[in-house]
């Protein structure tokens, strides 16, 4: 092929490369925020309620970013395990993606994140749309309970306003913001009326995002300080009528963040004090039980969407009591599995003869399961074709060159990777992401910095400087092409397994980060390497002179 015309080619691939992968990366991440649940425009319909209620209210105080290890240390929060001594309490395990926005919709709902329609990523207050599935709010209004919310301005917007008798908002998160929160609170507490009444905190999760974290002395400062404000609530409270629930809606890694899948991010404490509670620790649960066994204590229906179950080993429950949420428990699950089928149309193999809340998740799961998997089957085979094609070139083109080539893209891998892990302290999930700009200026400069060093290594291995300035370019632009390759393996691997964007159903977190990281570099990656293709030209071109340039003229011997 004529060298002038495989340049241009290596060029148009590099700007080709760039803009499908700008493309990619920010269709996936747009696709993300922009996700709605298959039950958004057909959510079951709410059931009967379940009739009559172990407590005369509940106080449900949310210790936003609490973690379960914090919660547990009677030196930080002593008042919390004074509750846990004299109550029920558990390790609840949530999911992805662990932010607050769908952690919240998860604990009112019952519904994991893909069901529940709450947002999946935290959007700022003027995004926020009303839940659109059934909520423990919206159940407790419809039984004619008082519902009271004091806590972050993000409920105003998720939360239907004509279902809640009485509220304050704030937009703070700080110390001064709980203060406010509380004393807007107090009173209605000291009303006494029944019903539920929802009491956020912010400041622990404040510190964890902003104090250095869980590592820092400020994050325990803040837990003992959320500590003596539910001291304060629990005084109002007549604990022989009363329940106060207390629960978080994620954790934070040590460096401080959540959204990914780690461990310590999703779990939280859980601890049930009060009338109708049955005091002992229970081992795990599952988030999506909170908002059932919240119903369970008031006696309302429970949430239409929700997938989790009654926790009836914490609750003092008569055997008619039992019964009946086992009737009521099967009712919602046919409802929510017959709304799935006809949003969806995907038909449930529900077992007849086992627990109607294992039995239906476990249907819906299989449903899940075996249309993502015909979804990801030509997928697959299109991504082994690439690889194969790609692999095919890079062995036809085996020389020693190629050899460096391969080496310097290994130096590209480290480089970005050392800086991104040890120097930018990041995380391969999105708890390390502030923001959809932080992200993008990270990896644009890290992927930047590791380019360079790596051509560097290239210039100095194959010579860049005494080779013509089209072989320089072209040099550089087949090593640009072939890092790009062995970078853009995780967004294969992302495709196959997620698609090009989300779209019916939320992506498996691990591969679709990864995904979007991949994507991510693959563009910086095109970009800077054009530019130090055409560094290499003019490298080149001044290697080029310096070796045709004439011998200087011997001076001539002296005549004797």
């Amino acid at each position: 092929m004529n060298r002038k015309l495989l340049l241009l080619l290596s060029i148009v691939a590099c700007l080709l490369i760039a803009v499908l992968a700008y493309f990619w990366a920010t269709g996936m991440m747009d696709s993300m925020y922009a996700y709605r649940s298959p039950l958004a425009a057909q959510p079951p319909a709410p059931g009967a309620p379940l009739g009559d209620a172990l407590t005369r209210r509940v106080v449900f105080v949310l210790i936003d970013g609490l973690r379960t290890d914090t919660a547990a240390n009677p030196q930080v929060m002593p008042f919390l395990n004074e509750l846990r001594a004299r109550g029920a309490s558990a390790t609840v395990r949530s999911e992805m993606p662990s932010y607050s926005a769908p952690g919240y919709t998860v604990l009112f709902t019952g519904a994991w994140p893909e069901f529940s329609d709450g947002p999946p990523i935290n959007l700022t207050y003027e995004e926020y749309i009303p839940w659109t599935q059934d909520n423990l709010f919206a159940d407790a209004h419809r039984a004619g309970l008082t519902t009271a919310i004091s806590g972050l301005d993000w409920f105003e917007k998720l939360v239907p306003q004509d279902t809640v008798t009485v509220s304050y908002y704030t937009s703070g998160e700080d110390d001064a913001a709980d203060r406010a929160t509380v004393d807007a609170a107090l009173p209605w507490l000291r009303d006494a009326a029944p019903g539920l009444t929802l009491i956020h905190l912010q400041k622990v999760d404040y510190a964890g995002h902003h104090e250095g974290g869980p590592r820092d002395p400020h994050w325990n400062a803040a837990a003992q300080r959320a500590d003596d404000l539910l001291r304060e609530i629990v005084g109002t409270l007549d604990l022989t009528q009363d329940t106060v629930l207390v629960t978080s809606d994620h954790g934070h890694i040590d460096r401080g963040g959540h959204g990914g899948p780690e461990a310590i991010v999703r779990a939280e404490p859980l601890v049930v004090t009060g009338a109708g509670v049955k005091p002992g620790a229970h081992g795990d649960v599952q988030q999506i039980d909170i908002a059932p066994t919240i119903a369970a204590l008031l006696g309302t229906a429970l949430p239409a969407s929700a997938q989790g179950r009654v926790l009836t080993d914490m609750l003092d429950l008569s055997a008619g009591a039992l019964a009946g949420i086992q009737a009521a428990a099967q009712a919602q699950q046919q409802g929510l599995a017959a709304a799935y089928t006809a949003a969806t149309g995907q038909k449930l193999n529900i077992a007849a003869d086992a627990d109607p809340v294992a039995a239906t998740q476990a249907a819906i799961r299989a449903a899940r399961t075996a249309r993502a998997t015909g979804e990801r089957l030509p997928r697959l085979l299109l991504a082994l074709a690439i690889v194969a094609v790609l692999g095919f070139v890079i062995w036809r083109t085996r020389s020693r060159a190629l050899a460096w080539m391969v080496g310097a893209a290994l130096v590209y891998l480290l480089v970005f990777n050392l800086k991104y892990i040890l120097l930018a302290g990041r995380t391969y999930s999105l708890s390390s992401v502030t923001s959809a700009g932080d992200l993008i200026f990270t990896i644009a400069t890290n992927a930047a910095l590791a380019v360079v060093v790596a051509w560097l290594v290239l210039l100095l291995t194959l010579r860049l400087h005494r080779q013509a300035p089209a072989a320089a370019a072209q040099t550089t632009l087949n090593w640009v092409l072939l890092t790009i390759a062995l970078v853009g393996l995780p967004a294969l691997l992302s495709y196959v397994i997620n698609g090009l964007q989300v779209t019916w159903a939320l992506p498996e977190p691990v591969t679709y980060f990864l995904g979007v990281l991949a994507a991510m570099q693959m563009l910086i990656i095109a970009v800077v390497g054009l530019l130090l293709a055409g560094v290499a030209a003019g490298v080149g071109a001044v290697g080029s002179r310096r070796a045709t340039r004439p011998a200087a003229a011997a001076p001539s011997a002296p005549h004797a």
